[in-house]
């Protein structure tokens, strides 16, 4: 498989991963609980196959930085985008979290140098244009709901951190192990979630923690897989396009939420998801 192959793979993943963002918001978990069995899974499943497979590192210093700026904004991130969703709808929350990749585009280019050809720039442009269409969704807008401030505030931070924990996550496949990474970033999450859980618990949560666990348990495999295909992309392909990929998710994740949860499919909706094809069928080449 080509890093093209990975990020296709990595794009249904983390579609089907953070979809469950919304089945937990739309449960009332708790959203401490759910961040902390999520983040624990990837880094147990991380850790074993290092065990495992016996990977060695050059570079520790580097590894627990690089790791310690991923962790947090990776947490950070999640906690603000399953927030966000008990304020606003999937359609409206996901493409506007994922202005990210506008970010990271702009910084790979800069910072790496990435090389583009002019149907790669065109697909970039389109999956620009797909998040802009479907944050203007007037339907969507007045479906609204919940403490919208909160709610937009939460879609901020997140957008911020998933910019950062994309950025880190480059810097990490070009000079440290892949799973070593994995480990040391979950595992820090880990920890980072338990110090934090009594000042997030939000109020009307489901005070019982079983489904919160259970839908973390089942994010952290999905995440596992999917997070891993990420970096195996990173590893060979360019941050700009890759990121351009992957960050179209959220089109599973309204597919998804309109067939379970039936929230509406608008004729621009339908316009942002087709978009959204043409998009990465043109970044391959």
């Amino acid at each position: 498989m080509n890093w093209y192959s990975f990020a296709i793979l990595s794009l249904i993943l983390m579609g089907a991963q953070r979809f469950l963002y919304k089945v937990s918001a739309e449960r009332n978990c708790n959203t401490v609980w759910t961040t902390f069995s999520f983040m624990a899974t990837v880094a147990l499943l991380s850790s074993v196959l290092c065990f495992v497979l016996k990977v060695s590192i050059d570079n520790i210093r580097f590894l627990l930085f690089i790791a310690l700026v991923n962790s947090a904004a990776f947490l950070v991130g999640t906690i603000n985008h399953i927030e966000a969703l008990k304020h606003i709808p999937a359609a409206i929350a996901y493409p506007l979290i994922r202005l990210n990749a506008v970010v990271v585009v702009v910084f790979s280019v800069l910072f790496f140098r990435d090389r583009l050809s002019a149907s790669q720039i065109l697909g970039i442009i389109l999956a620009v244009a797909v998040m802009v269409i479907l944050t203007r969704d007037n339907e969507g807008k007045q479906a609204l709901y919940g403490n919208k401030r909160r709610g937009l505030i939460s879609v901020g931070i997140a957008l911020l951190c998933g910019s950062i924990a994309s950025i880190s996550s480059k810097f990490a496949v070009l000079y440290t192990d892949k799973l070593a990474f994995m480990a040391a970033s979950y595992a820090m999450a880990t920890l980072f979630s338990l110090t934090i859980r009594n000042r997030l618990q939000t109020e009307p949560a489901n005070p019982s923690h079983k489904d919160a666990l259970l839908i973390g348990f089942v994010m952290g495999i999905i995440n596992f897989a999917g997070y891993y295909s990420f970096l195996r992309a990173l590893s060979t392909g360019p941050l700009s396009i890759i990121v351009s990929i992957t960050g179209m998710y959220f089109m599973i994740a309204i597919i998804l939420s309109v067939l379970i949860y039936r929230e509406t499919l608008t004729p621009l909706r339908i316009l942002g998801i087709s978009l959204s094809v043409v998009s990465i069928v043109l970044l391959r080449f």
